[in-house]
């Protein structure tokens, strides 16, 4: 029997790219069909262009596509994990909506998932990005050795195929504030790399600036790491001793000279860098008593305006309806015996 491959792609200022993507897809996979099966899942992160409505067309062109358009901008973690609620497929394969994440290196992901890995990540020789977007890589790769423990050798990025039981683990994570990367690594360690071209863009600019790179970052090690607080409490514990040592050190040299004067410039030095690194610990522990607060408060991930394609948005109400009616029910079975 042949296997569902569910394809989620996030979609955001892509409407004179993503005709192009599904294309590319519906020709690779129809060379893989006598074991694959597959569907696509387009998730139109509230894009300002006219998005939805070529994901709309795309709809009535190909059975086989689900589009999901989202109530307002979540961000690209988000908009996934909107594409893995309606995905039915025994593998999942996430790609960028831009071209650059190639159709027919697919393939290549499903053999790695075949010879028995989980994960398998999409390894790039030479990223077609511009210099900042690299700068943000790396930092981003320092990121998650040091907050989540990626093991060093393991490339990750936004092109990867995985196994269904690792979708259903993701789909655990209610909170707001979804990271894709941290849900993997938090599943399983049994990821590999398989190198694949890294192709131009084919339209438009990349939508990350330097803002939203730096809040997913923030968001990566906030969301699924303690290791920032166990920094700053090193950090403090650093600064106090150093501030113990300088006034050790101040102590001896009036003891010494006694005409040397206290400086006023130094005090103030000390008084500023200890102030502003407090000041800055006490900001990293109210970010995370504000996440804790914002989840306690069920924040969504992120609100689907419209689904359209494959019926999905008939089915998903239709399975809303059953929950709601069998949780009705249950109180008016356990009444009857008690009636009796």
């Amino acid at each position: 029997m042949r296997k569902l491959v569910s394809i989620v792609i996030p979609c955001y200022r892509s409407a004179e790219m993503i005709g192009g993507v599904v294309a590319d897809i519906n020709r690779e996979m129809e060379k893989l069909q006598e074991k694959y099966r597959w569907e696509i899942i387009l998730v139109n992160d509230c894009s300002p262009d006219n998005t939805f409505d070529v994901i709309r067309e795309l709809c009535r062109e190909y059975t086989n596509i689900c589009g999901i358009n989202l109530a307002r901008n979540f961000g690209q973690h988000a908009a996934l994990m909107a594409g893995f609620h309606q995905v039915k497929g025994d593998i999942l394969v996430c790609m960028d909506d831009d071209g650059q994440t190639p159709a027919f290196a697919i393939k290549d992901l499903l053999q790695g998932l075949e010879e028995g890995s989980d994960v398998v990540y999409a390894k790039y020789e030479h990223k077609h990005h511009n210099a900042f977007r690299n700068f943000g890589s790396r930092v981003n790769d320092l990121m998650l050795k040091f907050m989540l423990g990626k093991p060093a050798d393991l490339y990750v990025s936004s092109f990867f195929a995985a196994r269904r039981f690792i979708v259903d683990e993701m789909l655990r994570y209610q909170n707001a504030y979804p990271y894709v990367i941290g849900l993997v690594l938090r599943a399983t360690r049994n990821i590999k790399n398989v190198t694949v071209e890294h192709q131009d863009r084919k339209a438009g600019e990349s939508g990350y600036t330097l803002s939203k790179l730096l809040g997913l970052w923030f968001n990566g090690f906030t969301a699924f790491s303690e290791k920032p607080l166990r920094v700053a409490t090193m950090i403090g514990t650093g600064c106090a001793f150093l501030g113990f040592l300088y006034g050790l050190y101040t102590i001896i040299k009036k003891l010494v000279n006694p005409m040397v004067p206290i400086g006023f410039s130094s005090l103030m030095s000390a008084l500023m860098f200890i102030g502003g690194m407090l000041m800055l610990m006490v900001g990293l522990v109210g970010e995370y008593i504000g996440r804790m607060y914002i989840c306690m408060n069920n924040a969504p991930q992120y609100v689907v305006r419209e689904i359209v394609g494959e019926e999905e948005g008939e089915k998903d109400t239709d399975q809303k309806e059953e929950r709601v009616q069998k949780k009705q029910e249950k109180p008016q079975e356990q009444e009857k015996p008690q009636e009796q």
